[in-house]
């Protein structure tokens, strides 16, 4: 019964990350020119680039290097300092490919990783509580990329048709 509930948590999970939220990343990325994905309204607000930069770290750290215990490399600050544009296409084959490393992980656990407690960041957490921070954090700012494509793009980007 625990594997059966563990297993249907990941598929949720894989399902929210790659039948939900990537589509709305790569309707966005279609809508964007360059200098849209880079754009900023302030120094204290991000781009929609940085953004999937940030969040491409944000998975790799936390199931990737927190889950599957690969090295953690992620420079995080790097992330929202990038002001050189990266084409909107490597950005979101670097998300793809890192969030398809990540489903190989979740897949792989068990009820009892699920509960295993590992250090991520200054944090003590279960696989659970990664997994579904990963989730979560996801959705916050695919949700950002939403709002910032159709405040520039004055667009319905007619998401329920994807």
């Amino acid at each position: 019964m625990n594997d059966d509930i563990a297993q249907a948590f990941i598929a949720q999970a894989k399902r929210h990350l790659i039948e939900e939220f990537l589509p709305k990343l790569r309707r966005c990325i279609t809508e964007l020119s360059a200098q849209q994905l880079w754009w900023r309204p302030n120094q204290n607000s991000n781009s929609v680039g940085n953004l999937l930069l940030h969040l491409e770290g944000n998975v790799r750290q936390w199931i990737i290097a927190g889950l599957a215990g690969k090295p953690d490399n992620r420079r995080r600050d790097e992330e929202f300092a990038q002001r050189e544009a990266i084409p909107a296409g490597r950005l979101m084959q670097r998300l793809e490919r890192t969030v398809e490393e990540a489903i190989q992980v979740m897949e792989g656990l068990d009820t009892a990783s699920l509960l295993e407690k590992r250090p991520i960041q200054v944090y003590q957490v279960s696989g659970l509580q990664a997994i579904f921070h990963v989730v979560e954090h996801f959705s916050h700012h695919t949700g950002q990329i939403l709002y910032i494509t159709k405040s520039v793009k004055d667009i319905d980007l007619h998401l329920y048709d994807l």
